[in-house]
C-alpha cells in the first residue's frame, strides 16, 4: 500500500518550558486555564486588568514539565514575566529551541503531537519532525482566518478582551483557582455581554489591517486580519447575520 503523505504545514513558534516539583501549582495561578485538565490546553497570560500578554499552547509532556508554544517574538516576555512571578515557588522557567510543523488529519504522526486547535479541522503540531511542507504560509493563514482563530499583533492587543475574541471556551476556566486577571474576565462572564466580536467577512479583495467595516455609511467594526476574499474583523454584536457591510468601498458579509 503507498504511503499517504499527510498534509503539513510550519509554524513559527517560540517555546517556554517550566519545569520542577511546583510547576504545576505555578502556572495554574499563572495562567486562565486548568493545565491539569488535558495533555495539552490553550491559555492566556493575563495582566491584572484580563488585557492578554500572551496566548499559549500548554503542553504537559511529562511529570512536573510543561512546554508552552506561544507567538515567535512573545517568547522572551512570556519566560521573564513568568521568572518576575516566580517568586518562591519550586520551577525553573528556561526557553527551549524547537521546530513545529503542523499536521492536519488522520495521520501517523498524529500520536507523537500536540492537538492544535487553531485551524478549525483535527490538526497535530509536532516538534522536531522531518516532513516536508506541503502547505505555504499563506494557505495557514487562510486556514486560520477561516476557522476564526485570533493573533497575537492582529486580532490580540491591549485594545481586546478574551471574549470578544472567542477565547472563553477554549482558552479560559471558570472552575479553577485565582489567577491574574479572574475577576474583569469573571465580571464580564456573568454580565454575559460583550459590545463586539471577533467575526469572519466575505470581503473583495484583502483589506488591510484597521480598514473600518461600516454599515449604512457608520463604523460597526474594523479589519484585523485579511487573505483574498477573506478577512477577519471586530465586528458590533447587534449588526445581523445577512447585513450589507461594506470595507474598503467594496460589498461585504459575514460569513
Amino acid at each position: 500500500m503507498a504511503t499517504v503523505t499527510p498534509a503539513a504545514a510550519r509554524r513559527p513558534r517560540a517555546y517556554v518550558r517550566v519545569h520542577g516539583p511546583e510547576a504545576a501549582d505555578f502556572l495554574q495561578r499563572m495562567l486562565s486555564n486548568d493545565v491539569l485538565a488535558a495533555e495539552s490546553v490553550d491559555a492566556l497570560l493575563l495582566t491584572a486588568k484580563a488585557r492578554v500578554i500572551a496566548p499559549l499552547l500548554v503542553w504537559h509532556r511529562g511529570d512536573d514539565d510543561f512546554l508552552l508554544l506561544t507567538e515567535p517574538e512573545l517568547g522572551a516576555t512570556v519566560a521573564q514575566h513568568l521568572a518576575r512571578m516566580r517568586f518562591a515557588a519550586k520551577c525553573e522557567i528556561a526557553e527551549e529551541t524547537h521546530t513545529s510543523t503542523i499536521v492536519f488529519g488522520e495521520s501517523a504522526f498524529a500520536d507523537r503531537g500536540i492537538e492544535n486547535r487553531d485551524y478549525g479541522r483535527p490538526a497535530a503540531e509536532v516538534l522536531d519532525a522531518d516532513i516536508e511542507p506541503s502547505i505555504d504560509d499563506a494557505e495557514l493563514e487562510r486556514l486560520r482566518i477561516e476557522a476564526g482563530t485570533p493573533r497575537f499583533g492582529a486580532e490580540l492587543d491591549d485594545r481586546v478582551l478574551p471574549a470578544e475574541a472567542g477565547l472563553e471556551e477554549r482558552a479560559i476556566s471558570f472552575s479553577k483557582g485565582c489567577y491574574p486577571g479572574q475577576e474583569p474576565i469573571a465580571r464580564q462572564h456573568h454580565r454575559g455581554k460583550v459590545n463586539r466580536r471577533l467575526r469572519v467577512l466575505d470581503v473583495e479583495g484583502a483589506p488591510t489591517q484597521d480598514t473600518p467595516v461600516t454599515l449604512d455609511g457608520k463604523d460597526v467594526g474594523r479589519i484585523t486580519s485579511a487573505v483574498p476574499g477573506l478577512a477577519l474583523a471586530y465586528v458590533r454584536v447587534e449588526v445581523p447575520q445577512d447585513a450589507a457591510l461594506v470595507v474598503d468601498g467594496k460589498a461585504a458579509r459575514l460569513h
